[in-house]
């Protein structure tokens, strides 16, 4: 994912990868997870509304005017200054091994591959690690906590907004003084992530809302336990 691709206009990504098999989960163990999902149905709505009228029409346009290769050259900007959160993360949560790739990653991608516009990384064999604060937590011990839909950032838990925060510090906006480079880089950053999700959205089928939250949920518990998870349903 992107610097940014775990804002709300990222959850469709980040939930599609285990959403048929949440599909299942018991009454029960939803209203465990989701006890407040009254007032998190109004919050998906409204991001949603937000995403129709403005982010999603932007990014059609934005995907029709820019041509594939720079499309891919702009994300893999974004996604090598990301790997500053993923090493920072490796190295809290102690992959030694993890963290000498994505310092490789970072090297190899922002020199030879020109700031990152080519992910010369990946093709050296590097592969590209998924690592953030919300998984470190959780890699030390703390339960993800209840559901929480957040306004404009979209699907995540109790444990998973608050590793948001420091996160947050590591991305490069909070470090550039220049507020119109600033606004848009960040615009650019958030309509390209978003233009890369339109094909994706097409697999959400049946209650958009109970599909993204059990996706989500079981995406979070895959990449905490690194996919060592068994499945209980």
């Amino acid at each position: 994912m992107r610097s940014i691709g775990k804002d709300w206009f990222g959850y469709f990504k980040v939930t599609l990868v285990a959403a048929l098999t949440m599909l299942g989960a018991t009454s029960s163990l939803a209203a465990e997870e989701d006890p407040w999902e009254g007032v998190n149905r109004v919050v998906f709505r409204f991001n949603d509304t937000v995403d129709t009228y403005t982010l999603k029409p932007l990014a059609q346009g934005y995907q029709k005017v820019t041509p594939d290769f720079l499309e891919t050259g702009v994300g893999n900007v974004f996604s090598n200054l990301g790997d500053v959160v993923v090493l920072t993360n490796d190295l809290l949560q102690g992959k030694v091994r993890d963290a000498g790739i994505d310092t490789s990653r970072i090297l190899f991608n922002t020199t030879f591959g020109v700031l990152g516009f080519f992910d010369v990384a990946t093709r050296m064999g590097l592969q590209k690690n998924d690592e953030d604060f919300g998984q470190t937590l959780g890699a030390w011990g703390l339960g993800s906590g209840p559901y929480v839909v957040l306004p404009l950032l979209g699907p995540s838990t109790v444990r998973d907004a608050a590793g948001r925060v420091p996160d947050a510090f590591l991305q490069p906006y909070p470090h550039m003084d220049h507020i119109p480079t600033r606004n848009i880089t960040r615009a650019v950053d958030v309509v390209d992530t978003r233009a890369d999700l339109l094909s994706a959205e097409r697999m959400i089928t049946g209650d958009r809302y109970i599909f993204i939250r059990n996706a989500y949920l079981q995406n979070r518990e895959f990449r905490v336990q690194d996919g060592q998870v068994e499945d209980d349903f």
